[in-house]
């Protein structure tokens, strides 16, 4: 532990058919995994340039050796039922490590920077919680100041209330929050922007 703040970084294996399945019924498993790839290393270069300790947490296995080894990331297995769960428990284990501030991003947003994610780490000295809408209605990164475990709990995952219900959450249990700017993530072929110049 070097800073007091953390940064998680949630991800599916890079397997080909297992990633981006709704991106593969247009383009195909092999490019599906190649832009998969591409978000996972834009991910890393954009965590590796913010100022706090990071961690990767994978979706089934822990890789001894994988393509993102050079940025040196402690890697972790997500562990529950349903991304809840797994966030739940990831944000436990966290702030039980006595970090003050932590924030979790996911490996599918190409729009996100440093700079955002430096923002997000400076609206936690302010607000309880931050949010990163994302336009299909969730959210590509959530920040808090402590666990609260209620915030995964009773939602639709990968559903577009997911951003809706979390927000009223907060207003229940009285916690302050800010917003980030509202960006894109990477699921179908529609959302691909930039990538698609991959794709030729």
């Amino acid at each position: 532990m070097n800073h007091d703040s953390l940064l998680m970084i949630f991800a599916k294996n890079p397997e080909i058919g297992k990633v981006k399945t709704r991106l593969a019924k247009t383009i195909g498993e092999e490019k599906a995994l190649m832009i998969y790839l591409k978000l996972l290393e834009h991910t890393h270069a954009v965590a590796d340039r913010v100022f706090a300790d990071k961690a990767i947490f994978y979706s089934s296995k822990v890789q001894e050796f994988d393509i993102l080894d050079y940025y040196k990331f402690p890697k972790f297995l997500q562990k529950g039922d349903d991304l809840g769960e797994r966030m739940e428990r990831a944000f436990g284990q966290a702030f039980a490590q006595h970090y003050e501030k932590v924030i979790i991003i996911g490996s599918d947003c190409y729009e996100l920077t440093a700079d955002i994610i430096e923002d997000a780490f400076a609206a936690l000295d302010e607000s309880n919680v931050v949010l990163g809408p994302a336009r299909d209605g969730g959210y590509y990164l959530l920040g808090a100041d402590r666990h609260y475990p209620h915030l995964f709990k009773n939602k639709k995952w990968s559903t577009s209330d997911v951003l809706l219900d979390t927000i009223l959450d907060l207003k229940k249990l009285k916690l302050s929050y800010r917003l980030l700017p509202t960006l894109s993530d990477v699921d179908e072929e529609k959302d691909l922007g930039e990538l698609r110049k991959l794709l030729v």
